[in-house]
């Protein structure tokens, strides 16, 4: 194999990250900025997303847990303790990363739709919780004082600092996913989405992966939610946990082709695109959950290897490209 098949499609995943970065910049319009963060945002997502779903075949309902509780706990840490964005962001990916660890020694000894269902519990449990704890706000949440953002320069010159951090964010997790599946680690997980028991019959250690690829899908996310939140000013319990949004994150990562390290990245934009239009059409708007339960069950039925394996499956020459 030549070896620049080996790095095509992150060479794609980063150009294609770049070109987004780029548009807003050169068109010096603020709105496109906000379209691009927000396609960044949830390639980001998904791809992290992907390192547990599309790498080791267990389907996370709950996935959102991650990325409001290390939100919520960056953004205490900005507002009551005065941290800066900085380490409130690694604090925010830690203590999601531990909060994946807890957890995943106990929902990870289940399979199938019983992880499934165990992790739409822990999300549930996780927004109650919060909804409760006062030290976070409680049900109204918290609010920063616009005062913190004259550290940064001002409002505007936070969004547009918000936004470059967001790229590279976005270009990491496309790094961390293409470097796991190309690693031993990633064919140990990618054996354990096959035969889970073959695999440990092979000397795959499956708890302790599996564990571990959960824990690294959720560093992210807890990074990116301190982010948004402090981008927005402000984090309330209700939108922070929204269960309908991790569905979301399962579409884009099925759509564009579970497992590959572009397939979440195209997923992610298509959906996206989608979504505004639903959102802004006087018929859809209303149903625009119901499109995304739909598009799910075709893609299940009819495309289980999304829009990149359904390629590699009808042009056999580009598999060894299009990973």
């Amino acid at each position: 194999m030549k070896k620049w098949q080996n790095y095509f499609g992150l060479g794609v995943a980063l150009l294609a990250i770049l070109g987004i970065t780029l548009w807003p910049t050169i068109t010096g319009n603020a709105y496109n900025r906000e379209v691009a963060f927000n396609i960044l945002r949830v390639i980001a997502l998904a791809s992290s997303l992907n390192i547990l779903l599309g790498y080791t075949g267990y389907v996370s309902f709950g996935h959102i847990v991650f990325y409001g509780f290390g939100g919520y706990v960056g953004f205490f840490f900005i507002t009551a303790v005065g941290w800066s964005l900085w380490p409130a962001m690694l604090a925010g990916g830690i203590s999601a990363g531990l909060l994946a660890y807890l957890l995943g020694k106990a929902v990870l000894r289940l399979r199938g739709a019983y992880f499934a269902l165990a992790t739409i519990g822990v999300n549930e449990a996780m927004r109650a919780f919060i909804n409760n704890f006062e030290p976070f706000g409680g049900p109204v949440g918290m609010t920063m004082n616009f005062s913190v953002y004259q550290d940064y320069g001002g409002p505007l010159e936070a969004l547009s600092m918000a936004f470059y951090v967001m790229a590279g964010i976005t270009a990491l997790v496309i790094i961390t996913s293409y470097l796991v599946r190309s690693s031993k680690f990633g064919l140990g997980l990618l054996a354990i989405r096959e035969d889970e028991d073959a695999a440990e019959v092979m000397g795959v250690i499956a708890p302790n992966a599996k564990t571990w690829a959960y824990v690294l899908s959720a560093i992210f996310p807890g990074i990116i939610g301190v982010l948004f939140f402090f981008k927005q000013g402000n984090v309330e319990p209700q939108p922070a946990f929204l269960l309908h949004t991790s569905i979301e994150w399962l579409v884009m990562v099925m759509l564009g082709g579970q497992g590959t390290v572009l397939g979440p990245m195209l997923g992610a934009f298509g959906y996206q695109q989608m979504r505004g239009y639903l959102l802004t059409n006087d018929f859809f708007k209303n149903i625009q959950l119901s499109v995304s339960g739909g598009l799910l069950l075709v893609v299940v039925l009819f495309v289980p290897a999304g829009v990149i394996g359904w390629i590699r499956q009808r042009f056999p020459r580009l598999r060894r490209i299009l990973q």
